[in-house]
């Protein structure tokens, strides 16, 4: 068994005591994880305010050499983060490979980034110059659906722009983190990156302490506005990254089997357990059947079991508190509507079959609150504003999709459409240079792109006079 440490400072340190990780699709223990307590937190704050001012000082083009080095490490160490990413998070091989493989051409994406002077005014008075400053030592606290690419988004934004991170990945998948801190610990000077593992009880100290100036946070609307509560105190800068209830809206000039396998992707991503999943599909009435009985089909002939196995579509759902909420939500589906399809959960293992919910309501506790699971609730619609309207009726604004055989058509609704970001005939088309962000209650702020980048800096006008 790999003996996991702490990353304090440049050191591998033992944590105060421990805590098990466990593999989702067989729940038992691969591996004993150390478990920081709040003056090893601190010592982390500490070591990265200590490292900030050198860090900072660097040209931005070290800084960027140093991470793409991390990434030119990574890269060829696919294979063995991926079966410890599927270990501790369920998730199919293929899909893990494809999460490390993509965060190293993710890594090297964000580090092309620049922050140049730029000139905003310059007349017979004077020149106004906007410079792009550090903030200091930043939180990343990461969820357990994505531990890598979400880790990693946020530590390169903040340590290609100068500032020294804490990084604290979901007690249930910690593994990965601190391979990737052993990984990078080999580029960055001591201090610089530091990683503190948890069971989610100094989330509150580290969101609080005084030594941190930004918190970046992927996870739960609820601990979200517990994070934006901690940061008041001393108006810490925030990025939330938060839930979602995605709807897809389908419109009228389809192929019912095409638009089925698409929705159906989109919903069984990483088992549902992704923010910007599908988690609702608005079909028109006509070809609602149809639709319907495709994603039944979909649904019955998909493999689901231990991602371990090549053959495995679907893994298991990630942490058992999550299993018990998916299945408090089939149960209350049983009575709201039809389940046409799956439903089925496991004895051993956190499995649940895809599901899929017809006849359901608007009001059905699987429509309005997010599954984050293999479910999807699918409802009819005989209006398209009906249909929009009922998208948008909701306190999530993350992303969404819109299904047509006109793309300038679907473009017109994805435009009507109270989300961050919605795609027309396709799902998650992600690109490092494009910002993304939630409206409403899923976020604030941006990542990637050049305005997630700029979320870590803080920005600062010279007035210079002319003589």
């Amino acid at each position: 068994m790999q003996n996991f440490q702490l990353l304090i400072n440049g050191q591998s340190t033992p944590g105060a005591s421990t805590m098990p990780v466990i593999n989702p699709a067989n729940e038992e223990i691969i591996a004993q994880c150390p478990r920081a307590d709040e003056a090893q937190l601190n010592e982390a704050v500490l070591a990265a305010k200590t490292a900030f001012p050198a860090w900072a000082s660097l040209d931005i083009s070290d800084r960027r050499a140093k991470l793409l080095a991390i990434a030119d490490d990574l890269e060829p160490r696919t294979e063995e983060f991926a079966s410890l990413l599927t270990a501790e998070q369920g998730k199919p091989v293929k899909d893990a490979t494809e999460e490390i493989f993509g965060t190293a051409v993710m890594i090297r994406m964000l580090a092309a980034n620049e922050l140049p002077e730029k000139v905003l005014m310059d007349n017979e008075l004077g020149r106004y110059i906007e410079h792009r400053s550090p903030l200091g030592v930043v939180a990343a606290i990461t969820p357990w659906n994505m531990p890598v690419t979400l880790m990693a988004i946020k530590v390169v934004s903040a340590l290609l722009t100068g500032n020294t991170v804490v990084a604290k990945p979901a007690p249930t998948t910690p593994l990965t983190t601190l391979l990737f801190a052993e990984l990078a610990n080999r580029y960055l000077p001591p201090g610089v990156f530091n990683v503190i593992t948890d069971l989610n009880d100094l989330g509150s100290a580290l969101t609080t302490h005084p030594d941190i100036a930004k918190i970046s946070f992927t996870g739960s609307t609820a601990t979200g506005k517990k994070v934006m509560q901690s940061a008041s105190s001393s108006v810490k800068r925030v990025t939330l990254e938060l839930g979602g209830n995605d709807a897809a809206i389908v419109l009228d000039d389809v192929d019912p089997k095409e638009v089925a396998a698409s929705l159906f992707a989109g919903a069984m991503v990483n088992c549902g357990q992704i923010c910007l999943a599908i988690k609702r599909a608005y079909v028109p009435s006509a070809i609602y059947d149809e639709v319907c009985d495709e994603l039944v089909n979909l649904a019955d002939n998909m493999k689901v079991g231990d991602g371990s196995d090549p053959a495995t579509e679907l893994g298991p759902i990630q942490n058992k508190m999550q299993f018990e909420r998916v299945k408090e939500l089939l149960e209350s589906a049983r009575t709201e509507g039809n389940i046409v399809a799956g439903g089925d959960v496991s004895d051993t293992g956190f499995f649940v079959r895809p599901t899929i919910v017809r006849d359901v309501d608007d009001s059905a506790r699987i429509v309005r609150e997010e599954q984050f699971g293999p479910i999807l609730p699918v409802l009819s619609y005989d209006d398209l504003d009906d249909a929009i309207a009922r998208a948008n009726d909701s306190s999530f604004g993350l992303g969404g999709t819109v299904w047509t055989a006109n793309a300038e058509r679907g473009a017109e609704v994805a435009r009507r459409i109270h989300t961050g970001i919605c795609w027309v005939n396709s799902h998650m088309a992600f690109h490092p240079d494009v910002a993304t962000g939630g409206a409403k209650q899923s976020g604030l702020g941006q990542e990637m792109g050049v305005e997630g980048i700029e979320e870590f800096t803080q920005r600062h006008v010279v007035f210079t006079p002319n003589a």
